[in-house]
């Protein structure tokens, strides 16, 4: 006999990823109440999203099935996924095909990383992005010669882990380019389950209560042993101590410093006027001596519209210069207003998320899942 369960089917955080990259087609039912809605839902270029609070579906799900077109593939998502099938089982029961509900909810979503490749280094290396795309934070692994980097680590430590192990690789290092307060770093955490070593900004590094090696300008960090070399550059602004990367001579990882449609912030940790002048000196002096043609790939992304072919996240530098509206306001009061003044509101949690990050606390897995919960807000020109 065939019931409402067994025509009903879950869909991964992978395969919705996968949805989004490819630009398909995809009807959205969010069941979570408004606020939680209206802070943050899933983005992509030809998805409908609507929000029906799972209260007010309690006694039938009419409320949807007048909304949602015939013919759709339709997804249900709530914060943990018991709501959603609930939902989705009656909209099953309606005669709906094509119905899921989202394995996880929106938790599992945050934290979701999908790998992908960038480029070919020289040499025979590697470049991977990692894209959490529930949450838009980026982070990377260098893999050469049998060894990888990993930069700006983010706390799924066990993907990183797995990617490694299946490409053969070792990871030496790991390396934040900056104290985060958007999210929670697994940088020494993975350094530590691997035996690698982790780096930090000294001057992002002040209050932390944990070994380090210091990241310095010119300073490069080996992968494997080629001429694959990941150079530090000082680049502050975001924050004192934020550092870019220059690798193999074609990739400008810039952290939270310049992003595709935006600019790194100087408020998260409460001196946006005393970095304001960082933060402009970086952008137009310090990356207007780098090449043009280096590919950027920031740290975060705070729109759908900056994901690019295949999902990957980046541009080049020149063509930055032309069209990202951070870097065309030639007025240094102007700038400084912007960049002070027209901020969206700050991430959640950022002040526990940066003790975290530091040492100072140490909140137990659930507590950090619920402190990283919703988009990150790095950026300038945000939402």
């Amino acid at each position: 006999m065939t019931t409402a369960t067994t025509a009903l089917q879950a869909m991964t955080p992978h395969e919705l990823a996968k949805i989004v990259f490819n630009q398909e087609r995809l009807f959205i039912l969010d069941v979570r109440n408004q606020s939680d809605f209206d802070d943050w839902k899933i983005e992509g270029h030809n998805i409908e999203i609507i929000n029906i609070p799972y209260f007010d579906l309690m006694d039938g799900v009419d409320p949807a099935l007048e909304r949602i077109p015939e013919g759709e593939k339709v997804l249900v998502v709530c914060a943990k996924e018991g709501s959603s099938i609930f939902v989705a089982e009656q909209i099953v029961e309606a005669g709906r095909s094509e119905v899921f509900y989202l394995q996880g909810g929106m938790k599992a979503w945050s934290e979701h990383l999908e790998p992908v490749k960038v480029g070919d280094l020289r040499n025979g290396g590697e470049l991977y992005q990692f894209v959490r795309i529930g949450k838009g934070c980026l982070s990377y692994m260098v893999i050469s010669q049998g060894e990888a980097v990993v930069i700006d680590t983010l706390r799924m430590t066990d993907v990183y882990e797995a990617f490694a192990k299946e490409h053969k690789a070792t990871i030496k290092h790991t390396i934040d380019t900056h104290l985060h307060a958007d999210h929670i770093s697994g940088g020494k955490k993975l350094a530590d389950q691997v035996g690698a070593t982790y780096w930090l900004p000294e001057k992002d590094a002040t209050e932390v209560t944990f070994s380090y090696e210091k990241l310095e300008d010119g300073k490069a960090i080996k992968a494997g042993n080629t001429d694959i070399t990941i150079l530090p550059i000082y680049s502050p602004g975001h924050t004192i101590g934020s550092t870019s990367f220059i690798i193999d001579d074609q990739y400008l990882l810039t952290g939270d410093i310049l992003f595709v449609e935006s600019i790194g912030r100087p408020d998260l940790a409460g001196l946006a006027e005393d970095w304001v002048g960082d933060l402009r000196h970086t952008l137009y002096s310090r990356y207007k001596e780098l090449s043009p043609d280096l590919i950027v790939l920031p740290a975060h992304f705070g729109k759908i519209t900056e994901l690019g072919k295949g999902g990957q996240v980046s541009t080049r530098l020149g063509d930055l210069y032309q069209h990202n509206p951070g870097l065309l306001i030639q007025d240094e009061t102007e700038f400084r207003r912007t960049v002070t003044e027209k901020l969206p509101p700050q991430p959640n949690a950022y002040q526990e998320i940066r003790q975290t990050n530091m040492g100072k606390i140490k909140p137990n897995e659930e507590e950090q899942r619920e402190m990283e919960i919703g988009p990150n807000r790095c950026a300038v020109h945000d939402r």
